[in-house]
């Protein structure tokens, strides 16, 4: 009796393990898939293809029900494992992450509907710094999911200062479209829609920030939303 308890106990503890790593698994596949309509949606823009635009914004929905299915397996292990100490901040902070994420991908379709207005009228100017901008936000994306996966507060960190190169690369996006909507009263509507995309990315970039904010309140049960880095070495 006393060992068929012991190995019903290995067993849920087995499960409650899975349960955990499914969890971090759908975190991961998420995170590539918003991130594979970030690179479609400047992609998109680059190259004037509006189909490919419009498969971003079609594919949202894809995106939208991994959102749900992760959420539904956190409350369910909350409620039915009730996790306590790390596993229970994991938890809270997955919630957290999977809600950056899903806005990450809102971001990406706010990009190709953009796209799909400007590829329908001549080109303002050529595109450097929105590539930039975008090659920056998904590796933001990449490193703060590479820092919940190895608990890295470190990398987490570098995230978080990351934010302030996005922020000037948007600033001198606008400051230039202002000079071009300065110029020429016709460029008006095109500047404002690439600023539009600019203000995305930007978005994008903070989304990323708060998914490596909670990688370090997850590590060091450390709040740090505002502002102030973390480290790891005062624990």
């Amino acid at each position: 009796m006393k060992g068929e308890k012991m190995e019903e106990r290995r067993h849920t503890s087995r499960e409650y393990e899975r349960e955990l790593q499914e969890i971090k698994e759908g975190l991961l596949y998420l995170g590539a898939l918003v991130e594979k309509a970030i690179e479609r949606s400047i992609k998109s823009l680059m190259d004037r293809d509006t189909e490919l635009a419009r498969k971003v914004v079609c594919d949202d929905d894809d995106i939208d029900q991994l959102d749900i299915e992760i959420e539904e397996k956190c409350i369910r292990v909350l409620a039915l494992r009730q996790p306590t100490a790390r596993d229970l901040r994991f938890i809270t902070t997955a919630i957290k992450i999977n809600g950056h994420l899903e806005r990450i991908g809102d971001m990406a379709v706010n990009i190709a509907e953009k796209a799909i207005i400007l590829n329908e009228e001549p080109q303002m100017k050529p595109y450097i710094d929105i590539p930039r901008m975008a090659e920056i936000a998904q590796g933001m994306i990449r490193e703060s999911l590479d820092s919940l996966v190895h608990e890295n507060v470190d990398l987490a960190n570098k995230v978080r200062m990351e934010d302030e190169t996005i922020d000037d690369l948007n600033d001198q996006i606008f400051r230039e479209l202002l000079t071009y909507m300065m110029e020429d009263v016709r460029t008006i509507h095109r500047a404002l829609i690439i600023s539009h995309v600019s203000k995305s990315l930007e978005r994008i970039a903070d989304h990323a920030v708060g998914i490596a904010d909670m990688v370090v309140y997850m590590v060091t049960g450390k709040s740090v939303r505002h502002g102030a880095i973390c480290d790891p070495r005062e624990e």
